[in-house]
This record gives structure tokens, sequence and C-alpha cells, in this order.
């Protein structure tokens, strides 16, 4: 399973908000270049960035932060996927020469899908759909709005189209570090082929073993934010529990009711 550090952009600064609230941002590095080496120096193979400014106002705000960046992730083959505010083929041709190798769109995929499964066909493998869903259904423009279509139902749309994963997240959980919705992650990995990425409230390495269950289903990632940020994850040590050097045979002596 891989492991996918978060670094959300907002003002310049990398920043985590509390279940999407841009009122309630905790600072944790004026810039944010130093959290991506930090994270590179743990030895993640990949990072996640969130422009929070251009998933507000639909344009990438953040293009200094994310070239830095890039710049420093690629001597060491990290890969990065970037999302916040993409909402044309041109941004999406932009970050792929700035050296991102996936790029993740949201609103668009709700407010303009022809054009997103266009991009998937132009973009192979590199164009992920952002799903994050509130109660069920999907918010779009930086969580402000909240659409009616289902989660589920925009993934399958997402497998129509060929893109390369599927990024879920559960707002209620987003910087509450209160575990996972596996139930919901099953379920979308059970009605798709798309690869999803869990995202939103993994709080602790145990957190990640119970992913592990639903794995087998297509869960192959997960990102982490807040408990990064707070010490309450060692990334060095997540990446040994599940990442692809783990044992295989690892002992998961977890609560069952924790693996639904």
């Amino acid at each position: 399973m891989d492991i996918l550090p978060a670094i959300d952009l907002l003002g310049g600064r990398c920043v985590r908000l509390f279940q999407g609230d841009y009122d309630q941002a905790e600072t944790f590095y004026d810039d944010p270049a130093i959290a991506a080496i930090q994270w590179l120096d743990a030895g993640t193979q990949w990072l996640h960035l969130v422009d929070l400014d251009g998933a507000k106002k639909g344009e990438l705000t953040n293009l200094p932060a994310i070239e830095a960046i890039a710049k420093a992730a690629a001597p060491k083959g990290v890969s990065i996927q970037v999302g916040g505010g993409v909402r044309s083929r041109d941004r999406i041709a932009q970050l792929l020469d700035l050296g991102v190798s996936r790029v993740i769109v949201g609103t668009v995929a709700v407010e303009q899908p022809d054009k997103v499964a266009n991009w998937c066909s132009e973009f192979p493998g590199q164009v992920v759909i952002g799903i994050d869903a509130r109660d069920g259904n999907v918010a779009t423009r930086g969580w402000l709005e909240t659409s009616t279509i289902r989660a589920v139902d925009l993934a399958k749309k997402a497998e129509a189209w060929q893109a390369a994963a599927i990024v879920y997240t559960d707002i209620s959980r987003d910087g509450t570090m209160t575990g996972p919705n596996k139930p919901a992650l099953r379920e979308m990995a059970e009605a798709v082929s798309v690869p999803v990425i869990a995202s939103g409230g993994v709080s602790s390495v145990a957190d990640l073993l119970s992913l592990l269950a639903i794995e087998s289903v297509g869960v192959t990632g997960a990102i982490i934010g807040k408990a990064l940020y707070s010490g309450a994850i060692d990334l060095k040590e997540a990446i040994q529990a599940v990442g692809p050097g783990r044992l295989q045979d690892i002992p998961l002596d977890l609560d069952s009711s924790n693996l639904a």
C-alpha cells in the first residue's frame, strides 16, 4: 500500500484544515518545501499536494511552491500528485511539464464530465479523480458546495473514463484523526476497478494496518496529513508497516470491528 504524505498549500504556506474549514487552518511551515524535504528524507515514494487557494478560486495559485517541491523530489525519483483548482487541459499539461506525475481533478469532473473523459484519454495514467464526499454526496469548489451526485456514481464514471486512480476523501473525517471511513472506502473500491486512495482521518499506524484488510478489493494507498504533522505517525514506521517492502505475514492484531 502506498503512503502519500499530504502538503496542503494556502497562501504559500503548508497548512492543515479541520473538516475542510478554511477558517480553521493551522500553519505548520511557512515554506512548504521544508515539509517536502522532511518526507523525502523519511523515504516516501509519493507526495500529495493540494492547492487550497486554487480549489476555492478555480485557478492554481501556489505554482511556485509546487515547482519548488517538484524540483526537490525529482533527484530522489519521488512521484508527486497535485490537485486543487485544476479545471483546464492547459493546467494539466503545465503541471506535468513541471515534473508532476499525476494531476487530480475534482470539481470539473462533476461540472464538465465530458472534458475530463477527454483528458483521461489524452493523458493516460496521469489523471486522478478526486471524490470528496459529505454524507455520501460529492462536494465541489474547495468543499464549499455540495452536489446531488453520489460519490459511488462519480466513481463509476471515473472507471468508464479509465482514470489513473480515485482519491476518496470523507470530509467529516478530514483533519479529525478519528480514523478513515472504511465502510465507504470498501463500498467504492468494490464498485469499480479503479484503484482507490484513502484520504481523511488516518491517525495511527493501526489505522493504516486496518486498511490492509481492504487492500485486496482495491484500496491501494492512504494519504496522511495531520497525523504526520502532529507526530502521531512516524512516516518511516508507517512505510515499513504497510509499504511495498512490508513483511507479508505481519500480524493484524486489531479489533475486527475496525476492519469493516
